[in-house]
Parts: C-alpha cells; sequence; structure tokens
C-alpha cells in the first residue's frame, strides 16, 4: 500500500527515505511516544519516528496473524489511521503500543475469515511465514512443523475475541491492563477471555502449550 495523502510524516510507509535528514527523524530513542505525538502536532514530520519505533514489531504480529500478503496493508493503515487521530491520543499515557495495536486490531477483525483461513492452511502445511522470515523469540519457541500445525489449529477454533486476547499477550507481549486499553474492555473481561482461550488451546495441544502460553 502507497499512502500519498500525507507526503511528508509517511515516506517512510512509502520507502522514501533519501531526503530524511533532520536529526530528531534519524534516531529519537529519548523520547516517549506521547511526547513524539505531541511534537507531532505541531511538527507532522516527526510523527515517523513512531513508524520507525513500532512498525517492525507490528509488522511481526500481523503477518503471524493474517500472513506476509496483508500485512503490509494492515501496518500502512495503522499508521495512517493513527496519524489522524493523533490529536486525541491521551498523552498522559507515554507508551503508544495498545493505541497502535487496537487500530490494527480492528483493522484485521475485517478480515477475520482470512485469518481462520490463514490458520488452517497454516495447520496442513505447518510453515510459519514469520518463522521463515524473522528470527523472533516467539517463533523459536515452536520450531517443530507439528508444533506450528497444531497450535495455528487450536487458535482456528477460538472465537474471535478470545483470540484477539490471547494472542495480544502471547505474540504483542502486551500487559492485561495494556489489552484492555487496545480493546476498549475492562480488565476483568481480557482476564475471562484469556483465561478462557488458555484453556482451550491447552485441550488442544495439551502439555505443548505450557511453555507457549503458561505464563501470567
Amino acid at each position: 500500500m502507497v499512502v500519498r495523502e500525507l507526503d511528508g510524516p509517511f515516506r517512510a510507509i512509502e520507502g522514501d527515505r533519501s531526503d530524511r535528514t533532520e536529526p530528531c527523524l534519524i534516531a529519537d530513542t529519548e523520547s516517549s511516544d506521547a511526547e513524539v505525538i505531541q511534537r507531532s502536532l505541531h511538527d507532522p514530520d516527526a510523527f515517523s519516528v513512531m513508524f520507525d519505533r513500532h512498525a517492525p514489531a507490528l509488522h511481526r504480529y500481523v503477518t503471524r496473524r493474517l500472513g506476509d500478503a496483508l500485512a503490509d496493508d494492515i501496518v500502512a493503515e495503522t499508521f495512517l489511521a493513527a496519524f489522524r487521530r493523533r490529536s486525541r491520543y491521551d498523552l498522559t499515557r507515554p507508551d503508544a503500543r495498545p493505541w497502535l495495536y487496537g487500530i490494527a486490531a480492528n483493522l484485521v477483525g475485517r478480515h477475520r475469515r482470512t485469518e481462520v483461513r490463514f490458520y488452517r492452511a497454516l495447520a496442513r502445511t505447518g510453515t510459519d511465514e514469520v518463522a521463515e522470515s524473522y528470527a523472533d523469540r516467539v517463533a523459536e519457541r515452536v520450531t517443530a512443523s507439528a508444533a506450528h500445525r497444531d497450535l495455528a489449529r487450536a487458535l482456528a477454533v477460538l472465537s474471535r475475541q478470545d483470540r484477539e486476547v490471547l494472542l495480544m499477550v502471547a505474540w504483542a507481549d502486551l500487559t492485561y491492563d495494556e489489552v484492555a486499553t487496545a480493546l476498549g474492555i475492562p480488565i476483568g473481561t481480557v482476564r475471562s477471555r484469556l483465561h478462557r482461550a488458555r484453556r482451550k488451546t491447552r485441550e488442544a495441544l495439551g502439555a505443548r502449550i505450557e511453555e507457549e502460553y503458561g505464563r501470567g
């Protein structure tokens, strides 16, 4: 997906970074997300720091859920939506990951049938696109093709709401409070959905799931 509406701040999405010379846009590791967003209200180009900071992890997360073919579009749409809504961001929250993953969750939700088909295909083939493309720690935990198939089969039968909570905790590394913020639900609902998802997944996978989802 090529985002043309916001030529300046979204050159990162388009892939054109040749004229990115401002020091604050090359590397900003000290400012919180909230500070970056606040600065972007007056300097729209500053928002590209958010893309540089969070897009790689978000792309891995979406790829694990929908496959690589849709991940680029979902990530681009997530950051475009975030840019448009940045004036409404709660600046008391220094970490914007829950906000970004909440936006992404809504976009992923539009493709829930694709997600289920993706897991069913993975259950047949045992090929994890993220494991093939990235050396992330989650992929390293479940390396055998049989385990990939079993995991995908278990995820495919979960409800969308339960799967969303489970994967935000397990794959996005969000806390319960962050998941509640991302999805706009009470933390008690996060706990109940996560408990139900873990129970159903353990029933499908047995002892193997303990290593992947047993924490918390």
